[in-house]
């Protein structure tokens, strides 16, 4: 991919109204779900004006029950680019017949949608937003494992707001692109001016959210996640399926920031990566070394060092509030959290070798 450079922003009518709202959901295989998504869009305090369900590759009755939902259907064609595209084979025809203020929600079928959502995410449109994401939330069930799903994406919840809810990835289970916007990362593509192809969503990316995000911040755009664009997600409720989950996540996002280099849209990204590195070898140090003292016989302990574990159990715990009393309760153990990181580690360091060795990459529906 060739190096994006900065790409000068042209400027969207200062205050000027939002106009149409299109939802588009690429469903595959989601006859199960797709009713529900459909009905929470038509929900909305503000409702779209349109609900088209892009059923790809589909082999049960999604396209049968999205019509009977209410919806809009269009069937993606020789498809052989997952996600990203048939999104693409659907935002053409659409985006030929939207004004540049008109805005396109992209939802997965298995998400739902808060009922200010779209209302929120229209008010937070000003000329500087290129697209608004969702702040995503785990749903019930899944049992440990998705209780401690349900405790990390409350975490992140916390992270976005103390960012003044910025988005640093537009999440793909709900964001609201600005038309206009969607033409420009086309159209920059086109140009070379970025890579991933010559559409809308990189067909070479893993994760063609995060590649999508720096797409749009390289155009000069904010992108932002205002605290009522909440959304509930899929769990996933067994280790392969989470780790496959992850796996794709961790490798996207470290190859899209391989193929768009240093930045000044990027550099934050790199950084977050090496602290990750950093938090992996500290935390093997750590149980190293407990090990060893625990090998030796007896551990001292000092009152210091028990003082900053409590601190730090405190902290996970006040973090958990928002999960519930039952995540609060679990944060406090700390033994069961310091397993998932461990997992979340070891996806890390298998997504880095995979790159680094280049191996085949790999999508698996979860």
């Amino acid at each position: 991919m060739r190096r994006p450079r900065a790409v000068p922003r042209p400027q969207h009518r200062a205050g000027s109204p939002a106009g149409r709202v299109v939802a588009l959901i690429p469903a595959h295989d989601e006859a199960d779900r797709i009713a529900a998504a459909i009905a929470a869009l038509q929900h909305q305090l503000r409702p779209p004006d349109r609900i088209v369900v892009v059923a790809d590759n589909c082999t049960d009755r999604t396209a049968e029950t999205a019509r009977a939902a209410g919806a809009g259907v269009v069937e993606s064609r020789d498809n052989r680019h997952r996600k990203a595209g048939a999104l693409n084979q659907a935002l053409g025809p659409l985006l030929a017949e939207l004004a540049p203020d008109d805005l396109v929600l992209v939802q997965d079928a298995d998400t739902t949608l808060w009922p200010g959502f779209l209302a929120s995410a229209v008010a937070a449109m000003d000329e500087t937003v290129g697209a608004v994401g969702g702040i995503f939330y785990g749903e019930p069930g899944g049992g440990l494992l998705g209780l401690l799903q349900r405790i990390e994406y409350h975490r992140y919840a916390r992270e976005i707001a103390r960012r003044d809810y910025r988005a640093d990835v537009l999440t793909g289970t709900a964001t609201l692109f600005r038309a206009g916007t969607l033409r420009e990362v086309r159209q920059a593509r086109l140009d070379g001016l970025i890579g991933g192809g010559d559409s809308y969503y990189s067909l070479a990316s893993l994760t063609e959210d995060d590649e999508i995000t720096k797409a749009v911040r390289t155009l000069g755009y904010r992108t932002v996640s205002p605290p009522g664009c909440g959304v509930v997600t899929e769990v996933m409720t067994s280790l392969p399926a989470l780790w496959h989950q992850r796996l794709r996540w961790q490798r996207g996002a470290l190859e899209n920031l391989r193929d768009y280099g240093w930045t000044p849209v990027t550099a934050p990204y790199i950084r977050r990566q090496v602290f990750m590195g950093l938090s992996v070898l500290f935390l093997a140090l750590y149980l190293v070394f407990t090990g060893w003292m625990l090998a030796r016989g007896r551990p001292r302990f000092s009152r210091f060092w028990l003082a900053v574990g409590l601190v730090f159990v405190a902290e996970k715990v006040v973090t958990a509030r928002g999960a519930g009393r039952r995540s609060q309760l679990l944060a406090g153990t700390l033994a069961v959290e310091l397993a998932y990181d461990g997992f979340q580690h070891a996806v890390y360091l298998r997504a880095l070798w995979d790159m680094l060795r280049r191996g085949e990459e790999q999508w698996r529906a979860t």
